[in-house]
């Protein structure tokens, strides 16, 4: 995804400037019409409607596992060497940790239904996930952001848009949740707002180790102070949700799935990029070295790119799909929520995560641990 450029969300589905991919030689063959996939997917995006659809057109019956991070996906396939499952679902940014690791194995695009995709997205898999030369090893599958998320019955914000800083702030002590990690690059972003930091300096930090350990050793010290100004630390969609309904966060850095789910529903909360621009991700599909059942695998991709199915599971997680013109197929509720919670230029200033090298990870382990230890 390409951020700080004009766009919509008709843009961003259409894929506006993207380099169009070359038409695959797709054809709906005769699928698999029976057996099992076993699938590690993030834990809210297959709703039960999606897969008894899958189920009852298919007769492939879906063992899915959920998970809650993109370390738990690559801890379960190192363990594992690549065995136990079909589909897992890396995030965009993660295909320099992946490349290394040889535990998956590419697509046949012959057999995927490219054409039903905006070309960008696609263009990750054939570009960032084409290792060694072999092709894709990632499809797109869903889209979102993370931001902030709020209950509109106990805070506003103090202008048009909430900020990162917000989480942090004293106002809001003993009542704010994130994920450590975004949460800790998110304060980051807020330190270079307000000054505290020199501008550029989180982005920087992904280009070596020496500049990395500089900027991230400053954010960790600052969000030490303020640790204590922070009720929960989330590690999963159910968590996000929790904390909104009951355990008394009243303002969250969180993804925009589970509250966007949340005030579909009735509940007073709202979701929103803030000032500092929401970070952008993409979660794909990958297959394992060790997939068993790969004409299934084809088929649950065949079915994941129907228009119809793709945008009715939207209402469900609140998330978005990279299939063309599938919001034609979710409810007025998803794009009235889509458009509050990108307003004005929300959607032109999108920060995409940044690709992550192994010795990223490794070290900003380091300081997460220090900060949730502190």
């Amino acid at each position: 995804m390409t951020a700080k450029s004009k766009v919509t969300r008709r843009s961003i589905l259409k894929g506006a400037g993207a380099a169009a991919l070359a038409a695959p030689l797709y054809s709906k063959s005769a699928l698999a019409s029976s057996g099992e996939i076993n699938i590690l997917m993030w834990s809210d995006y297959l709703p039960p409607e999606f897969i008894a659809g899958f189920e009852g057109k298919t007769g492939i019956k879906v063992n899915y596992t959920g998970i809650g991070s993109n370390e738990e996906i690559i801890n379960k396939m190192k363990a594992t060497k690549g065995q136990g499952f079909d589909i897992v679902s890396p995030t965009n940014n993660r295909s320099l940790q992946w490349g290394p690791l040889e535990l998956l194995k590419p697509f046949d695009l012959n057999k995927v239904n490219m054409d039903a995709v905006n070309p960008a997205m696609a263009k990750i898999g054939t570009d960032a996930w084409n290792f060694d030369d072999e092709g894709a090893h990632w499809l797109p599958h869903i889209w979102g952001t993370e931001g902030i998320a709020y209950r509109t019955d106990k805070w506003l914000p103090s202008g048009d848009a909430p900020s990162y800083g917000d989480v942090w702030s004293e106002e809001n002590a003993g009542k704010t949740m994130g994920r450590a990690h975004s949460m800790m690059l998110g304060a980051g972003l807020y330190m270079e707002a307000s000054g505290e930091m020199e501008p550029g300096s989180i982005w920087a930090a992904y280009d070596d180790e020496e500049t990395m350990r500089k900027v991230w050793g400053q954010v960790t010290d600052w969000c030490v102070a303020r640790k204590n100004r922070i009720k929960l630390i989330w590690n999963d969609a159910d968590s996000q949700k929790n904390g909104l309904l009951n355990e008394g966060v009243v303002v969250g850095q969180t993804w925009d799935g589970p509250p966007l789910a949340l005030k579909s529903a009735g509940e007073p909360v709202h979701y929103q990029a803030p000032v500092e621009g929401a970070m952008a991700w993409v979660d794909g599909m990958s297959m394992p070295v060790g997939a068993k059942n790969e004409e299934q695998v084809y088929a649950f991709i065949d079915y994941a790119y129907e228009q119809e199915p793709a945008g009715k599971a939207i209402d469900s997680h609140g998330y978005n799909s990279p299939v063309l013109k599938a919001d034609d197929y979710s409810g007025d509720v998803y794009k009235k929520n889509f458009a509050e919670a990108y307003p004005g230029n929300s959607l032109a200033n999108l920060n995409p995560w940044p690709a992550e090298a192994p010795w990223y990870a490794d070290v900003r382990t380091e300081f997460v641990n220090k900060f949730k230890s502190a």
